[in-house]
């Protein structure tokens, strides 16, 4: 009469401990593949569309799956070996991931939609099938737990709670603490050895020791360099950041470039020997001189540093300007540090989100540079109408702002967009159109004209002096026709993926 109602409980406790764990490998799995295909295929809104609607069919058809499992084979160790292979389509995961990503690319990169169907098939053969599986315990484990239909609703229900306090648990652990202190591909191997070790009591012994004990092997051995290269050369320094992946990528001449996520986007240059790019980042240094000041800003803020591009060369040709770089990924200022040579006589670094990192301070500028992506977005709350007014709260008489605006080659429904919205916040507003994917908008309240940038230029050091004259030749109007972002409503993320997907079908 002990007996029994004791192996009862014992199994209770382990499905509980089971159906826990997995919900927890669950949701962890789906945030881990994300930033999986990150270096890829990017982080935009495609890619987790692909991801979570993958990890939701994956999930209705194992509860199809366990279900009928379950119905053929209700004992615990039958769900213990389910989520033991699972486990181990789990570990294969970041083994697999980097050639099958590479070939993807490869594959489908030169093709209209390479990254929503790449992105969509590495999904689909990654972490289907074992996410497939993990959904088969849900039904499996309520079929061992039900004796009584008269408790169905409260069985069902605890259950339940359970898995969704696990994803809860699984959500947070793998995006706050596991991607950001132990990488992507140990994510999933300590999501996989968790599962094996919570099946491990109720499998046969050489079983249930050999797995966890392989699994907590491969935790050892060092991942190997991620990511697609979007600008070939050699990789010499990666970070996996809070935010996105980071490498530092060298070419054969010397000059370096920081690629984020998918490497399409370089994000900060330094050539060797220079302080100039020969990149939009040398229209920044010139750009002030067009509301009329013959002098440089005496203060300047650059919300977006990434590695200090514009900020190494603002403290090169103009030394007595005080810098204000801001930057949300504190990594990609300590790859500045390193390998961008990001210094300046009065630079001051600041981590932080540009506009509340704004909103909190007091100084005035003589201009302000926005160059603030997350690949291939820049984020909606920097294109608003109240953003662009906070802006000219904190300019001084004559000063300015620059917004950087990166579109699919051929399109410009963002940069109007975001010039009406300017043009509703200050008085004038020219574009600086640097090429087929970046256009750099300039608003005041003054006056701006490229013959001020023009005049300016004869004061300018011979390298700058070029560049002035280029954009002097460049600037114009700016376009017009577009709907004015406010907080309450910017849909930048739609209106991008609306702009690349136009452009790979070819409508431009």
């Amino acid at each position: 009469m002990w007996e029994v109602p004791r192996a009862r409980r014992t199994q209770g406790v382990a499905v509980r401990l089971i159906v826990f764990a997995v919900g927890a490998a669950s949701l962890g799995t789906e945030i881990a593949a994300a930033r999986l295909l990150a270096p890829y295929f990017g982080a935009s809104t495609i890619v987790w569309a692909n991801t979570i609607a993958t990890v939701l069919v994956a999930l209705a058809c194992g509860y199809a799956i366990g279900g009928r499992l379950a119905d053929r084979r209700p004992d615990l160790a039958g769900l213990c070996r389910l989520v033991v292979v699972a486990s181990l389509l789990l570990a294969l995961v970041p083994i697999v991931s980097d050639p099958f990503l590479r070939l993807s690319v490869r594959a489908l990169g030169a093709l209209s939609l390479g990254g929503l169907l790449g992105s969509l098939a590495a999904v689909l053969v990654l972490i289907a099938v074992p996410v497939l599986l993990l959904g088969a315990v849900s039904p499996y484990a309520n079929r061992l737990t039900l004796r009584d239909v008269g408790e169905t609703g409260r069985v069902t229900g605890r259950l339940y709670a359970l898995s969704t306090a696990g994803s809860l648990a699984g959500t947070f652990l793998a995006a706050l603490l596991l991607i950001p202190t132990v990488g992507t591909h140990r994510t999933f191997l300590i999501f996989a050895l968790v599962l094996a070790l919570v099946a491990m009591p109720w499998l046969s012994t050489r079983l249930g020791l050999v797995v966890p004990a392989v699994l907590a092997a491969l935790l050892l051995v060092e991942p190997g360099q991620v990511g697609a290269t979007g600008t070939g050369g050699r990789v010499i320094a990666t970070r996996e950041t809070p935010y996105q992946y980071a490498r530092v990528v060298q070419l054969a001449g010397g000059e370096r470039r920081l690629e984020l996520n998918e490497g399409v986007a370089v994000h900060s240059d330094l050539q060797p020997g220079s302080y100039l790019t020969g990149g939009y980042w040398d229209d920044f240094l010139v750009l002030p001189f067009a509301g009329g000041s013959k002098h440089p800003p005496r203060r300047i803020a650059i919300l977006g540093n990434a590695a200090g591009t514009t900020a190494r060369a603002e403290g090169r040709y103009f030394p007595r300007t005080r810098v204000d770089a801001v930057e949300l990924d504190g990594a990609l200022t300590t790859l500045g540090r390193r390998y961008f040579d990001l210094h300046g006589p009065r630079l001051h670094v600041y981590t932080a989100d540009a506009r509340p990192w704004l909103a909190a301070s007091r100084a005035r500028y003589g201009a302000v540079f926005v160059d603030a992506y997350r690949q291939p977005y820049i984020p909606f709350y920097l294109t608003t109408h109240e953003f662009f007014a906070e802006i000219r709260r904190h300019l001084e008489p004559g000063g300015l702002v620059v917004v950087n605006v990166g579109h699919a080659p051929g399109s410009d429904a963002l940069e109007r967009v975001v010039s009406a919205t300017m043009r509703s916040a200050f008085g004038f507003v020219l574009r600086d159109r640097f090429d087929d994917t970046n256009s750099l908008v300039v608003a005041s309240e003054g006056r701006l004209s490229g013959e001020s940038v023009q005049r300016a230029a004869r004061g300018l050091p011979a390298a700058l002096s070029a560049v002035a004259g280029s954009v002097a030749g460049r600037i114009g109007p700016a376009l017009r026709g577009g709907a004015v972002y406010y907080d309450d409503r910017a849909p930048v993320e739609w209106l991008t993926d609306l702009s690349l997907l136009r452009y790979a079908t070819g409508h431009r």
